[in-house]
């Protein structure tokens, strides 16, 4: 609400009022003549190489006019800056037309006569959610064919100006623009191909296709960016549905489809926090009933049990009940509830993805994507393969030749990539090694910074309870080191995305689909290590390998002194949970920052400096050309960011319930700030069309599978919910979990007085004894220091849990997966209807234009032979009937 409302407001509202009061003739979207459309602009400066850069303008604008495109051009003396060109480009009929038979768009021939959805009972208590019909269903609904031009009159052409609408135009402009060359007649340079290639070496300063209108008022007989910003970007509207039809309409069925999938995601995780919520308050509500804090904050149990030293240097004995507040902090996260929401998450991922299949094969009719893959596959081939490939082979299917790149060059790029991948991947690895270092290293300094404390004051017990219990030196040792390990997760990422786009480029990928699949995967391993493998050594790794004492294990070999990381008595989950949380929200937290904060500070930075003026801005293409390129790839970035958020809340949750909450919180401003950033920070980025998600899909197939892993071992390894079962069934003399603490602690035999402490302190406050967390034989029986009975049958009972949870729930998650198909039954029955109609359609047209043609050939025929003609050419009309 303070970035919407507040800031945005005090800083622009001026600009928005002043803007209104300008030429109106300048605030448009058409040429000169006020009739013919602008499908693009591109932008250029005079500058030092100039006559290089003016030659090649100059052959790419007449290869354009060639192909049919209409240029005018606005001089840098009718800019603000005095600097600027700008090149208005307008795709008159017969070019759209062509190309759209070439790019085989789907366009009406018929309006539907499938009846709508009927209403449903208590539509009523969705009413304040919805939106306008006008703004929800802004096109009739029409049965589509892909569009031929010598078939005109067979598609429902009212309007022939309109009949495409502009984002179907820009798209057109564009792929005439990515394959336009600018060399001059008789020169054969294929580099020289491309207005990415123009704007890469600045012959070209911008290309972008123009908003309709301005974002707070209407424009003549434009207004589909003002009904996004009016009923979609305000965040007062965060409750609303969101229009997806108009969002398509606006920016193309890619964007849109995102859209949607996020929405989805936060509609459905709007069920997964509600449980977890509950789940949470269960271990608020049996906060008094939790016998094993008790036990450890009661001063003749906890306070009386004396641990052995943590680390080698500067460590001290230490009391139990030292640990009482982070014991109760672990029973909020590790009860009973935690084994059923862990269970459940595995169940609702099923039903997220299963659902979502069903969402988007719906969108994918209603937006006739259905067909789009199969046939776009060829036309999607990025100009830069084309290019950069010189070697041609013939095509089996086509019977033409194409560029290919030869199987030993596809190898050496190959090998060099995965090498690369792999160097950047082990970098990581070795950073979490340095944080690993850094929390053996620096918890013996904590321990003797706290320890110190507790000495300077009188009264001993009291000021354990005090500092130790609030600041432990496992607390203060998991908080600096997430930190510090969420600053190298954000220094890690800023590189490796630009290796990631450099890796990808060299691979010369065919097609743009295949582009963004490579770099997808990428980046997401690259991501599931940076972000994820420090949760993975605290649910997995510490607390697992750390033996006893006089026998304790070092990382890096006893020489170093790093003594491999306990857990707390109350065991490593309430640790995992810090470290989730903190990662997780300070990368949501950075990335709202980045967002929203950062593009409101830079427009009042602007308005500051006065370049926020109605002079400045005084025409529509320099108004679009002052806001932010949207790149090829700011979907990826948009997409990456909530599927690693949903990596967090699926592989790690069940140590933190309450992740889906803030998820569900973080998405929901996640929507109305993409919303706004695209419709007021962004130029209109060029439509392009898809009919899913993508590789992603896949990627968040695999993380369900593995979450249900994880989630499994996280309860069995990291929780101590089955040591306290095992304690409670097995091994409890009154079936309550009294004497669980005393059972889970074993027994070592000090040898000599510790160097750090007076003869007087070790005889006054110390035994000869010290407990650790175990379960091995006391000093003293036939097998001191090996593991008791009770160890093995915890640890059976871990592998059994993980068994039979890993079973259940993929039992549960196959049947529910094939219980819901994956396309509603009534789509299913719609696009059956709609290719009938089609074939239908199709040979009642070729019959009449049969018909035309024979019945024009007749009356143009002489007299004298019409009669021995006639019964042939009724023959031929009554086979085709």
């Amino acid at each position: 609400l303070l970035i919407h409302n507040g800031l945005l407001n005090s800083t622009l509202w001026l600009f928005l009022l002043q803007t209104d009061k300008l030429d109106p003739s300048r605030d448009t979207v058409f040429f000169r003549d006020g009739v013919r459309r602008i499908d693009f602009v591109l932008s250029y400066v005079d500058d030092k190489d100039g006559e290089k850069k003016q030659e090649r303008r100059r052959a790419f604008e007449a290869n354009l006019e060639k192909r049919g495109l209409e240029l005018e051009t606005e001089d840098k003396s009718d800019s603000k800056d005095q600097k600027t060109y700008f090149l208005k480009i307008h795709a008159p009929r017969d070019v759209l037309a062509t190309y759209a038979d070439v790019l085989k768009i789907k366009v009406p021939f018929k309006k539907s006569d499938i009846p709508q959805s009927q209403d449903v009972a208590l539509e009523w208590l969705t009413q304040p959610f919805r939106l306008p019909g006008n703004i929800m269903h802004p096109e009739p609904d029409y049965f589509t064919y892909h569009f031929d031009k010598t078939k005109t009159d067979f598609f429902l052409i009212g309007d022939k100006d309109t009949f495409f609408p502009p984002s179907t135009r820009n798209r057109i402009v564009f792929y005439i623009l990515s394959r336009c060359a600018y060399y001059k007649e008789g020169q054969k340079d294929r580099e020289k191909t491309g207005i990415k290639r123009l704007l890469s070496n600045g012959t070209y300063t911008a290309a972008f296709p123009l908003h309709d209108c301005r974002y707070w008022k209407k424009g003549r007989n434009a207004e589909e960016r003002y009904n996004l910003y009016k009923h979609w970007a305000r965040f007062l509207c965060f409750y609303k549905e969101q229009p997806l039809n108009l969002i398509k309409k606006y920016y193309g069925e890619k964007i849109g489809i995102y859209f949607a999938w996020l929405g989805f995601y936060t509609e459905m995780l709007f069920l997964a926090a509600v449980v977890g919520l509950i789940c949470f308050i269960y271990g608020v509500l049996s906060y008094d009933d939790n016998i094993t804090s008790k036990e450890i904050c009661d001063p003749k149990i906890g306070g009386s049990i004396m641990m052995c030293p943590l680390c080698d240097k500067n460590c001290t004995f230490w009391r139990l009940d030292s640990t009482c507040l982070s014991s109760w902090q672990s029973h909020l996260f590790d009860n009973e509830a935690t084994v059923f929401f862990a269970m459940f998450m595995g169940i609702w991922v099923t039903l997220f993805l299963e659902f979502w299949k069903r969402r988007q094969a719906r969108l994918e009719y209603e937006w006739d994507l259905v067909d789009f893959e199969e046939e776009q596959q060829e036309l999607q081939t990025r100009p830069e393969f084309e290019i950069k490939c010189t070697n041609r082979r013939l095509n089996k299917i086509t019977q033409e030749m194409e560029p290919y790149l030869p199987l030993h060059t596809r190898c050496a790029r190959y090998c060099l990539s995965g090498a690369t991948v792999t160097f950047w991947i082990s970098l990581i690895l070795a950073c979490i090694t340095g944080v690993i270092a850094y929390r053996l290293a620096v918890y013996a300094s904590f321990a003797s910074i706290i320890g110190n404390h507790k000495g300077e004051s009188g009264n001993h017990k009291n000021k354990t309870l005090l500092v130790g219990g609030l600041i432990t030196p496992q607390l203060a040792t998991s908080v600096t080191a997430s930190c510090i390990n969420f600053v190298i997760i954000m220094i890690l990422n800023f590189f490796y995305e630009k290796v990631a786009i450099w890796i990808t480029d060299m691979e010369i990928p065919k097609t743009h689909l295949e582009y963004e699949n490579r770099l997808i995967t990428k980046m997401f391993m690259f991501q599931f290590v940076n972000y994820y493998s420090s949760c993975f050594y605290v649910a997995f790794f510490k607390g697992k390998f750390v033996g006893y004492p006089g026998n304790y294990t070092y990382m890096f070999g006893k020489w170093k002194k790093f003594r491999n990381e306990e857990c707390d008595p109350g065991g490593c989950l309430i640790e995992l949970t810090t470290q989730l949380l903190i990662v997780m929200a300070g990368k949501q937290l950075w990335g709202n920052i980045q967002e929203a904060l950062l593009p409101l500070m830079r427009n009042w930075w602007s308005s500051r400096k006065g370049r926020h003026n109605p002079e400045n801005h005084y025409s529509r293409w320099e108004q679009d050309h002052v806001l932010q390129n949207f790149s090829q790839l700011g979907l990826f970035y948009e997409y990456l960011e909530m599927v690693i958020q949903f990596g967090f809340i699926t592989l790690f949750v069940a140590s933190f319930p309450l992740a889906p909450l803030l998820a569900l919180f973080n998405n929901i401003l996640e929507i109305r700030v993409d919303a706004w950033k695209f419709t007021t920070q962004f130029r209109r980025p060029v439509a392009s069309k898809a009919r899913n998600i993508g590789a992603w899909q896949e990627i968040l197939n695999s993380v369900a599978i593995l979450s249900v892993v994880t989630n499994a071992f996280i309860m069995a390894f990291t929780s101590d919910m089955i040591p306290r079962m095992v304690y409670l069934y097995a091994y409890s003399n009154s079936t309550s979990m009294k004497g669980y603490i005393n059972s889970s602690l074993s027994e070592y035999r000090i040898p000599i007085r510790p160097q750090n402490m007076t003869e007087d302190n070790w005889f006054r406050h110390f035994n000869t004894t010290c407990r650790y967390r175990d379960y091995r034989h006391p000093p003293g029986h036939k097998n001191e220091y090996t593991h008791t009975m009770q160890f093995w049958h915890i640890l059976a009972a871990k592998m059994a849990f993980i068994i039979i949870m890993e079973h259940v729930v993929f039992v549960v998650k196959f049947f529910i997966a094939w219980m819901i198909p994956d396309v509603p039954s009534d789509v299913k029955a719609r696009i059956k209807r709609e290719r009938y109609l089609i074939q239908e359609h199709l040979h009642n047209y070729e019959v009449e234009r049969l018909k035309l043609q024979l019945s024009a050939s007749f009356i143009t025929e002489p007299q004298t032979s019409e009669t021995s003609l006639t019964p042939d050419k009724h023959e031929v009309l009554s086979e085709c009937l």
